[in-house]
């Protein structure tokens, strides 16, 4: 037998209320009462087929049904064995067969008092009354066992009844007269202390009383679950929560191993096809190719032995592809310092609804914002404020329509961000030295002691910091035949394989190329002499009878960079000099000038003729004979840039000391040239 209702329903009629106690009842008599039921159910569509079943006691002989208002029997059977129930069908369903029914039966004892009264009720394959009404819950449509519920059926039409019919329920439809209610006509069936047994779908239907047994075309089915005290489940989709227009979704709900349904359901959308009988911790939905009517909110809910859980939290199921891609950009790079400010620059093409921002392999939810509309282009702004080693990944931007916010655009072109400052510095040197002729080439080379497997080389183009760093495995960069492009400076990096971050940059190496551009070569003197005694003091004067901004000199041997000067007059000739305090032997050897423009401070003139510089004379008394100009194993810079007076020493009294005391290795590295 199909099972009934077992809790109260109450009819919100009145103060008192209308009750229906769907339970059945033991009545005194010889013969208990039979009972009578319709499967699949009381309200049956037109020309579909249906069974009245009349169950009595064993060993009845004859069963017998009769329609109400009608005289005499309308069937008679004889039962099977073990002869305590049959059936009556009805192949093809009519307005003739509609109407109200009971059954009794026969057994050697006399005939049985009648069932309880069945009502059969029929609804057109087409519209057959005008209008289809609509029902609703309040609160659900997922509600805890003793909660009061009331199911909402509506018509902007005048009903005389409005009839409540639950899904595989084989009680009569709940009747209710409905009231005038702008904009409409409604009918309210409370529920009261609500139970899991009242877990099902509900439609409402709308009858006029001049043909109470014909029904108008059900409501929109409506999905009630009366939760117990089972554990939410779990939801989720595959291949995830955001899937391409087209590509195969589908959502999975995780309850108990005792579940034995599921059932999934869609915000603001009917519960069709959403039960799944699926015994096990865990049931499928196969939504099918992702379109525009998979999006929306979803949750999820598992039956166990009799009593439903609660819904689990929401899924966000997201379809993307339904408009043109936006465009996403970095500013004012997409390389940032650990500790700065970035921001992510999203242009929606097709849509002015929400911009979305996401990083790849985030476990956050998408960052949305509304966009502003910019000279005709609407505008999203992501602010990543301060920038922490985390927020190194990929990212891209998405545009959601502002009528649905799970139709997305097509995704923007992936950025990454790269952030520096990480880890410490490394080195860059140049071999063999970091001024070149045209033509040459050179080795820069990445040094670090912090285990770096991937290095990056940048060339500056001051103010604009680097916009990628791409990194190879190598810390070798070779460089050449150098020219114009590769004159100027860099810096090198040093990270990780599969990460976003990297270490802060090195200290900046100047590249300088002579003899690329077309300037006159300086000239090169020494005063006051090119050969002077132990302890005395040198100028080495660059000239140029052309308006060079910038000088340079070097000495042979020495892997420093050149020491660099400004011009000293505007007035041409111009010149620069470079002053050398108390000179000993390591000061002698040879040295070239150059100069530069300001335009390209990389790019140098070709060099002055050589100039040799002899410190004559004997060393006092007890200091070790000095190597050879340009023999030290750790060849320094001549003078620091930083050394605003052009010297390239003024502390040779001291060295003489340290060299007296100690030797050549701890003389100041600079002079070791």
């Amino acid at each position: 037998m199909t099972p009934t209702l077992t809790a109260l329903l109450c009819l919100g009629l009145g103060s008192e209320g209308l009750c229906w106690d769907p339970a059945p009842h033991s009545l005194a008599g010889t013969l208990p009462k039979p009972t009578l039921w319709a499967e699949p159910g009381s309200v049956v569509t037109e020309r579909r087929t249906v069974t009245l079943w009349c169950e009595g006691t064993l060993g009845a002989q004859e069963y017998r049904l009769e329609k109400i208002g009608r005289s005499g029997s309308w069937d008679t059977k004889i039962p099977q064995e073990p002869r305590n129930k049959a059936k009556f069908p009805i192949p093809t369903m009519t307005q003739h067969h509609a109407g109200r029914y009971q059954c009794y039966y026969h057994s050697p004892a006399g005939w049985s008092e009648r069932s309880d009264a069945l009502e059969l009720v029929v609804t057109g394959e087409e519209p057959s009354l005008p209008a289809t009404p609509s029902l609703s819950v309040q609160p659900g449509p997922t509600v805890s066992s003793g909660e009061i519920v009331t199911l909402l059926c509506q018509s902007w039409i005048q009903w005389d009844t409005f009839l409540l019919v639950k899904e595989g329920a084989a009680d009569a439809p709940l009747r209710l007269r409905p009231e005038s209610r702008a904009p409409g006509f409604q009918a309210e069936f409370s529920m009261r202390a609500v139970t899991s047994a009242l877990t099902g779908t509900y439609r409402c239907y709308g009858s006029q009383g001049s043909s109470p047994y014909l029904l108008s075309w059900p409501s929109a089915p409506l999905a009630l679950v009366v939760s117990g005290t089972l554990p939410k489940p779990l939801i989720w989709a595959d291949p995830g929560p955001m899937v391409a227009r087209g590509s195969p979704v589908t959502i999975w709900c995780q309850g108990s191993l005792r579940a034995d349904a599921y059932h999934l359901f869609k915000a603001g959308a009917p519960a069709e096809d959403t039960w799944a009988p699926w015994p096990g911790d865990k049931a499928s939905f196969p939504l099918g190719s992702a379109h525009s009517h998979t999006a929306g909110l979803y949750r999820c809910a598992y039956h166990v032995s009799g009593s439903w859980s609660r819904q689990g939290d929401p899924l966000q199921l997201v379809v993307t592809g339904m408009y043109g891609a936006p465009f996403l950009s970095a500013h004012p790079s997409p390389v940032v310092a650990l500790g700065e400010k970035v921001s992510l620059l999203c242009r929606l093409r097709d849509t002015s609804g929400t911009s979305h921002l996401l990083k790849e392999g985030g476990a956050a939810t998408p960052q949305p914002m509304a966009p502003s509309l910019s000279q005709g282009r609407w505008l999203s702004l992501f602010s990543l404020d301060p920038v922490t080693h985390n927020h190194g990944g990929t990212y891209r931007c998405y545009g959601s329509s502002s009528h649905n916010g799970f139709l997305w655009s097509q995704p923007s072109n992936p950025l990454q961000l790269q952030v520096t400052g990480v880890d410490r510095p490394p080195s860059l040197t140049a071999q063999p030295g970091s001024l070149l002729l045209s033509g040459d080439s050179v080795i820069l080379q990445c040094h670090s002691g912090s285990g770096f497997d991937r290095f990056a080389l940048v060339k500056d183009s001051e103010p604009t910091v680097p916009l990628h760093l791409d990194g190879q495995h190598s810390p070798v960069f070779p460089l050449g035949p150098v020219g114009h492009s590769q004159g100027g400076r860099y810096r090198c990096y040093g990270g990780h394989s599969l990460s976003s971050t990297w270490s802060a940059p090195s200290a900046p190496l100047d590249i300088l190329v002579a003899g690329e551009e077309p300037l006159p070569k300086p000239s090169l003197r020494a005063y006051p002499g090119p050969s002077v005694a132990w302890g005395q003091n040198v100028t080495l004067q660059c000239l140029s009878e052309v308006g060079l901004d910038t000088f340079l000199l070097s000495k042979e041997g020495s892997g420093a960079p050149p020491q660099r000067r400004p011009r000293q007059k505007r007035t041409v000739p111009s010149q620069a000099n470079f002053s050398l305090s108390a000179v000993t032997l390591v000061h002698g050897g040879t040295y070239r000038c150059y100069g530069s423009n300001t335009a390209y401070p990389y790019l140098l003139s070709q060099s002055s003729e050589p100039l040799e510089l002899v410190v004559a004379g004997e060393a006092p008394p007890g200091l070790p004979t000095p190597p050879c100009p340009g023999c030290s194993e750790s060849p320094e810079d001549l003078g620091s840039s930083s050394n605003p007076q052009g010297q390239i020493s003024n502390q040779g009294n001291e060295d003489l000391r340290i060299w007296q005391k100690w030797g050549w290795g701890h003389l100041a590295p600079w002079l070791k040239a």
